[in-house]
């Protein structure tokens, strides 16, 4: 099989992890060329992962390079342009969560790109341990699901003894984002959610903010109802809670008729009628899901079958992002700053 040619589009920090795993396939796939309006972050990677092109713009790129695909990693904001400019080119998208800034904009992008080979770059639903969940469920080690919380707690935006905000240090542009907390972070969790336990549907949601650094919400409680039996889920995100790490985890128990899973961080449990229990790395973990998911969006390219995150698949997501700031009617203009 020849190699297939990939351009990515944005050196910024996420393509730190997008380039080992494009690496881990470089059997199939070899990155070729990298466009960034930065050129000293698209000449560090480029020097650091033996790209040999380099473009300030991802038209330009697609004009002088004969690529087979495009991994999008820029910011949110340009991501349906990009996408609609990557499609006119006929090649294969993968393209960073979300497809655009709101649900209007993303279902607009879809229909306008209905033929186009495009999967969404939702990396979370495939960390080993929720995969590993997932075969737990299957197997039926809890029984019938009854109760389900999902906590996310981060020290992250409370401010240390420098002054500083841990969360904004690593992660600058979180101060001017429209949409924080649940576009940004807990997007994942609700795609995962809808992964491990089927479609569901918003019935309660509140957003706050906890300081005057950032714009948007970094704050959030979420009730969802699973569509098939009325399950209830809630969802706890914070990002402002004195005593939790500045790096958060995610701390999900579900409860069922035979057993109890929890994943605590980096330990995943089942109590109940089939006990045991598995204990993962962290970095291996976090590095692993995007290794998977481009693994999988080109073993899915190679067998000529759908990819689990395809669009229509992820507007289900943006679906219930969408609802979340419709019902908790958060408003950063009106926020007290």
């Amino acid at each position: 099989m020849q190699k297939r040619r990939v351009g990515m589009i944005g050196a910024g920090w996420v393509s730190a992890y997008h380039l080992p795993a494009w690496q881990k396939r470089s059997a199939q796939a070899e990155i070729v060329a990298i466009a960034d309006p930065s050129t000293s972050a698209a000449q560090a990677r480029a020097e650091a992962f033996d790209i040999p092109a380099i473009y300030a713009d991802a038209a330009s790129m697609l004009a002088h390079e004969n690529l087979d695909i495009v991994d999008i990693c820029a910011p949110r904001e340009a991501h349906a342009d990009l996408v609609r400019l990557a499609a006119q080119a006929g090649v294969a998208i993968i393209c960073q969560k979300p497809l655009a800034t709101d649900f209007a904009a993303a279902s607009a992008l879809v229909a306008g790109v209905a033929n186009t080979t495009l999967m969404v770059h939702e990396n979370w639903r495939f960390r080993a341990w929720y995969r590993r969940l997932r075969d737990w469920l299957d197997a039926g080690v809890a029984g019938d699901i009854r109760q389900v919380s999902l906590e996310f707690l981060s020290s992250g935006m409370i401010a240390g003894p420098d002054g500083q905000r841990p969360a904004l240090v690593r992660q600058p542009f979180f101060r001017t984002q429209q949409r924080l907390l649940v576009m940004e972070v807990l997007i994942h969790h609700l795609d995962t959610l809808r992964f491990l336990l089927g479609e569901m549907d918003v019935i309660a949601a509140r957003l706050e903010r906890s300081n005057a650094d950032i714009t948007a919400e970094d704050i959030a409680a979420i009730t969802l109802r699973r569509r098939s039996d009325g399950l209830l889920i809630h969802v706890t995100g914070n990002l402002a809670v004195h005593g939790a790490p500045p790096a958060p985890r995610d701390h999900l128990r579900m409860f069922g008729t035979s057993g109890t899973i929890e994943l605590d961080g980096t330990q995943l449990t089942a109590l109940g009628e089939h006990p045991h229990t598995e204990q993962f790395d962290a970095d291996a973990v976090y590095q692993g899901s995007y290794d998977a998911a481009i693994a999988h969006f080109l073993d899915c390219l190679n067998a000529k079958k759908p990819f689990e995150t395809a669009p229509a698949d992820n507007m289900e997501t943006l679906r219930l992002v969408e609802a979340i700031y419709a019902l908790a009617q958060f408003d950063p203009a009106q926020e007290p700053r």
